[in-house]
């Protein structure tokens, strides 16, 4: 399906809605009934990682679905900055326009930083927190992307084919059990292509830790619930973040996934989907 925005087209999406931020286009969608949950992605993913678990999940929750800008089928314009700063501040604005006064969350990746962010920073309320695999500590990011950061306009000027060839290489490294190459595919695609190879190099040279130094004090002020989930044989955010956030926030609690990588959705599915499902049981009970 089409999304159409009222100043313009965008490309093929399962995410039917849209609004416009700062010029910046996002696309969204919302399902389900309940509670408000919202999902947040990571780099670099999109919504669509998070997917069949917002399906499983709303029968009891109304779920929130959204590319951030950047990423996905949401805008890519290379004026745009795409940092986790303009993400938090983006998605404290997007709770007020879909009028959540305090809904569940579940972030992945960097997502992590954006909801802590919105939530640390910018007023955003939540009922619970549940991070998963998150940026939240420094250092992060793996060699490559520290690489690429360091280089990101050589990197931007790949041949083509190159650069696929590398973005496929990188996604495939997140995974602890390896991808399909359906995933592969699915995951390397909004990377392609004359809006989405320069998008890709963009979005790693404005990652910056200060975005994570400067919240990091304050995670010990954290009132809501929080579970903390993690892939025991990430690669990318190594597990001993996992112990280091569980000090940082009292309160929390931590639950280890073994067999799995940084890419746990699809890595242990139904591992993770226990994991969310007793976690969300528990909210709710």
């Amino acid at each position: 399906m089409c999304l159409r925005w009222h100043d313009g087209f965008v490309s093929l999406s399962d995410l039917t809605r849209g609004l416009v931020w700062r010029g910046r286009r996002i696309a969204w969608d919302t399902f389900g009934s309940g509670p408000a949950l919202v999902f947040l992605h990571g780099t670099p993913w999109s919504s669509w990682l998070w997917s069949p678990y917002a399906d499983a999940l709303a029968s009891r929750f109304t779920i929130y679905l959204w590319d951030m800008p950047g990423y996905g089928s949401s805008s890519k314009e290379p004026e745009h900055d795409v940092d986790l700063g303009i993400q938090g501040e983006l998605f404290a604005h997007l709770l007020k326009v879909w009028r959540l006064d305090a809904p569940h969350v579940i972030a992945h990746d960097f997502g992590g930083a954006v909801a802590l962010r919105a939530r640390l920073l910018h007023g955003a309320k939540y009922s619970s927190l549940c991070l998963v695999d998150v940026v939240a500590l420094s250092p992060w990011g793996s060699p490559f992307f520290r690489l690429v950061k360091e280089h990101a306009d050589v990197f931007a000027q790949l041949p083509a084919a190159v650069h696929e060839g590398v973005v496929r290489a990188y996604i495939a490294g997140a995974s602890h059990k390896g991808l399909t190459p359906a995933a592969i595919d699915k995951l390397t695609m909004p990377w392609t292509g004359p809006e989405g190879q320069p998008a890709f190099y963009r979005q790693i040279a404005q990652a910056d830790e200060r975005y994570t130094d400067e919240i990091q004090p304050l995670y010990n002020t954290l009132t809501e619930p929080v579970r903390i989930i993690w892939g025991a044989e990430d690669i990318w955010i190594p597990s001993d973040r996992a112990g280091r956030l569980h000090a940082a926030m009292p309160g929390s609690t931590l639950v280890h996934i073994p067999d799995a990588g940084h890419l746990i959705q699809l890595d242990a599915p139904i591992q993770l989907a226990t994991a969310l499902a007793i976690w969300t049981r528990e909210l709710i009970s």
